[in-house]
């Protein structure tokens, strides 16, 4: 169990980007997890160019914190991937009880992954080993919605979490509406829904949104919801860490920005339900905000954005959380370390 962090390190960046010759490139959405065959960590990243890649830690720091890590290399497929779609946003379901360790469920680990076309679902592959390969499941396990369902345009950005006792995996994602929404705040704002899933069934059972844009005006969280990584807290039963914004998107914009304006915020929630499906509520801060961040990380190409959040938790009770940033197309992977004792 853990809980909230109420101070953070700096520690700067940790994985750089791949440039074109433009000057773009992405690397982020970070998914960690603890890998026996190789007695390291493996982090899975979202890639630009590229898709999906994967690092692994070559040194940890005396509290043993990442410091190192190994060339991005892709990640392997059984199969060749079909033209015309790209993969990315990789997540290995986890352990709901033990933050980054991989679920395996009858023998196999389970790799969840958004692929889009035109629009964006979400798809499971299984593998024996985490460094795979992989093997695709035929169709998506969470699709779009139906008209008029918050998730009608895309499901995005998936978590996934076994609960053992259960026998069945809790997934948290990113609902993008083709409609307004019936809210006052962001009716057209991305918004969290929850699904479930049993080993024996091959699609996700949608449990619906759970979690919509705060309704707070102002609210660092009002705008739209992003990537969603629960925990087991101490002062409360599960806590979650998140990214979010306080700028609704506007439905004509055709910027790049047009779904995610910035600024994305990384910041927590908090649930008391034994099942977390419902009953989550957002803490009243986020980490820290754009004009908070030092000159010497802006420096470093930090700002614009603090996309997805992705925390290890270490046995001793240390953690660390990476997080991509920087502006659109143009984002690299950083690392705060939570202070406890400030």
């Amino acid at each position: 169990m853990t809980d909230i962090p109420k101070a953070w390190k700096r520690r700067g960046l940790v994985v750089a980007r791949t440039q074109d010759p433009k000057g773009n490139g992405v690397v982020g959405d970070p998914c960690i997890v603890w890998d026996g065959n190789i007695l390291a960590w493996r982090m899975l990243l979202f890639v630009d160019p590229g898709g999906q890649g994967q690092v692994t830690c070559l040194r940890s720091d005396s509290h043993g914190i990442p410091e190192k890590w190994s060339p991005i290399e892709p990640l392997r497929y059984a199969e060749p991937l079909p033209q015309g779609r790209i993969y990315h946003k990789p997540y290995i379901v986890q352990d709901a009880h033990r933050p980054n360790q991989a679920a395996r469920i009858n023998g196999q680990y389970w790799l969840l992954s958004v692929i889009s076309s035109k629009t964006k679902e979400i798809y499971r592959a299984r593998s024996s080993d985490l460094a795979g390969p992989w093997r695709w499941d035929p169709s998506p396990i969470i699709p779009v919605g139906g008209p008029g369902e918050f998730d009608e345009k895309h499901t995005d950005a998936v978590s996934g979490f076994y609960f053992p006792e259960r026998n069945e995996v809790l997934y948290f994602y990113m609902g993008y509406p083709l409609q307004a929404q019936p809210r006052k705040i962001s009716p057209y704002g991305s918004a969290q829904g929850v699904a479930v899933q049993r080993p024996d069934e091959a699609t996700a059972r949608k449990l619906g949104m759970f979690l919509p844009p705060s309704q707070k005006p102002g609210h660092w969280a009002g705008g739209y919801l992003g990537g969603f990584q629960i925990l087991p807290g101490q002062n409360h039963r599960w806590i979650a860490l998140l990214n979010a914004s306080p700028t609704p998107p506007r439905p004509h914009d055709s910027s790049i920005a047009r779904e995610e304006p910035a600024p994305s915020l990384g910041g927590w929630a908090c649930c008391d339900e034994e099942w977390p499906v419902k009953n989550w509520r957002f803490m009243d801060e986020p980490i820290e905000l754009i004009e908070d961040i030092p000159a010497a990380a802006l420096a470093n190409e930090e700002g614009t954005n603090l996309w997805r959040h992705h925390a290890l938790v270490l046995p001793s009770g240390e953690m660390a959380v990476f997080y991509n940033s920087g502006f659109y197309g143009r984002e690299q992977l950083y690392l705060k370390t939570a202070v406890w004792n400030s």
